[in-house]
């Protein structure tokens, strides 16, 4: 009874979190994530990556709109592996103010530093 209890806690924290996504999260799933999931292109490790080569916010987020502004393999931070197994990114027709937009969002979404707890 005590295992039904909790998966059924379970699915209504899961619904109510997506009821509960904000226009901004719903327009980041629009934009970037929707099309992530489809190409099975991990989030988490894009994030680590770039993360690792720019190590601030303010320097991942510059090169992110940098990249997705004129998208090419030489501006990526991905080794050529990357590419065999997923494509090149298309150019995205964004207005600037949208594109930081997402990028923000999208660093806000897979921010290390929220999943650090002591």
């Amino acid at each position: 009874m005590g295992k039904i209890t909790g998966i059924f806690i379970l699915l209504c924290t899961l619904v109510s979190a997506e009821n509960n996504m904000g226009p901004d999260k719903k327009q980041l799933q629009k934009d970037c994530l929707e099309c992530h999931q489809k190409q099975q292109i991990p989030n988490e490790m894009v994030y680590r990556r770039y993360l690792s080569i720019y190590s601030t916010p303010v320097r991942i987020k510059e090169a992110m709109v940098a990249y997705l502004r004129n998208p090419q393999k030489e501006y990526s931070i991905m080794p050529p592996q990357f590419f065999l197994k997923f494509p090149m990114k298309e150019n995205l027709n964004f207005e600037d103010e949208r594109l930081i937009k997402d990028v923000e969002l999208y660093l806000d979404a897979f921010d290390i530093k929220k999943k650090l707890t002591l």
